[in-house]
């Protein structure tokens, strides 16, 4: 969270629109609030449904719940990046985050008042379900950081499309590396499939046995 919030502020400074789509804010203003959630809508320059906290993205990007934040108001609109895609995968990044955050500090407390490894039912439940939520956030990050460059591939320097090969052909390596990575996905889902189920009869010709031995004890 902390370097989260360094790095929120750098972009800030550094990529203007980025920052703005990040938080779909739209019209620059002072003491300017946090949106989360809701639709963006470009046209009308608004985020429809959205959860607003007061003075809250001055007060993230300045450190100063009063100051001027600038919005896509002053980026020409051939430069603006996909307000939605950008805030909908911030908003799920830093969901998820919050979320791990949260699991974290709940089995610290309760650490803390037990004072050993933390195994209650409802907590381990929690991890379990937040398993993917590190996975999810980092490529919800990774969208954030190329779709709110465009249509920059290096900011203010070149545009994408000014980037993008004229090398005809290409379609025939990516569908053959496409084919070779979901044949080794498939190679890898049955061999972890059968050392599951191997592990799994074994486990139980053991507890059999195990059994039958204080049967006959």
């Amino acid at each position: 969270m902390v370097s989260g919030d360094m790095i929120a502020r750098m972009v800030a400074h550094r990529q203007p629109a980025k920052f703005a789509a990040m938080e779909a804010h739209y019209r620059t203003e002072a003491g300017a609030p946090i949106t989360i959630g809701g639709i963006p809508d470009d046209a009308a320059m608004t985020t429809r449904y959205g959860l607003r906290i007061p003075r809250g993205l001055s007060l993230l990007a300045t450190g100063d719940p009063n100051a001027s934040v600038r919005g896509l108001d002053t980026i020409p609109r051939d430069e603006w990046p996909n307000t939605r895609i950008v805030h909908w995968a911030f908003d799920l990044m830093v969901g998820a985050g919050s979320a791990m955050l949260a699991i974290a500090a709940w089995a610290g407390w309760l650490w803390w008042r037990r004072r050993r490894v933390p195994d209650d039912r409802w907590l381990l439940r929690a991890v379990v379900v937040a398993g993917p939520l590190g996975l999810i956030a980092i490529e919800a990050g990774w969208i954030v950081t190329e779709v709110g460059r465009q249509p920059w591939i290096i900011y203010g320097v070149m545009r994408t499309a000014d980037a993008v090969t004229p090398m005809t052909g290409l379609v025939v390596p990516f569908v053959t590396f496409t084919a070779v990575y979901l044949f080794l996905s498939v190679i890898l889902v049955y061999l972890l499939r059968r050392q599951f189920l191997e592990t799994d009869t074994s486990a139980r010709r053991d507890w059999e046995a195990r059994r039958e031995v204080s049967r006959d004890g």
